[in-house]
């Protein structure tokens, strides 16, 4: 399981307004990324976190500190960077799902405990996502088994259905998501 060497940590650019003037607020790794030991390869990164009615300035406090709850609220909104190893890496005999489990559940809070116990990786969230996969190839599938192929540069707009992502292949594969909060009717 330790064949994949640990993905980059983002970086992340912040821009703001002092004294009616564009600034640089900040230019650094992202606080909020953690490399699973639990899972080789993985890594998930809450870049940006905004609230349901954002406001201009944006102020310079930390919008997405680590263990910050994932799920947005209603009209909220969050920015993650997630690399999914390949799944032939969960079934490695080294693999530990409990130890995996909870390492998601300090790390990616409110998340982690969607995932279904009965059919891994499969959840689902009141939110509408916009993913774009960055590198690599991965597989969405939806709670009736069925799956779709995506490959760099694709985009999946995902309107609160029940699905997993799967990693089919041989490499890292890393997507970006925005969460937007909303409301199941």
């Amino acid at each position: 399981m330790s064949k994949y060497e640990k993905p980059r940590r983002p970086r992340r650019v912040v821009t703001g307004i002092r004294d009616g003037k564009s600034v640089f607020i900040s230019d650094g790794p992202v606080p909020n990324a953690h490399h699973y030991d639990a899972v080789p390869g993985m890594m998930t990164s809450v870049i940006y976190a905004t609230a349901e009615r954002p406001r201009l300035p944006q102020g310079e406090a930390e919008p997405a500190p680590p263990h910050v709850f994932i799920p947005p609220k209603l009209g909220e909104t969050k920015l993650m960077i997630v690399t999914f190893p390949p799944d032939s890496s969960f079934a490695s005999a080294e693999f530990d799902p409990a130890s995996a489990d909870a390492e998601q559940r300090v790390h990616i809070p409110g998340l982690a405990e969607k995932f279904e116990a009965d059919a891994p990786g499969m959840h689902t969230t009141d939110t509408i996502d916009y993913d774009v996969v960055l590198d690599g190839e991965i597989w969405l599938e939806l709670d009736d088994g069925e799956e779709v192929h995506l490959e760099r540069g694709d985009v999946v707009v995902q309107c609160g259905t029940r699905h997993a992502w799967r990693n089919r292949g041989n490499e890292i594969a890393t997507m970006c998501f925005v969460l937007i909060g909303a409301e199941r009717s």
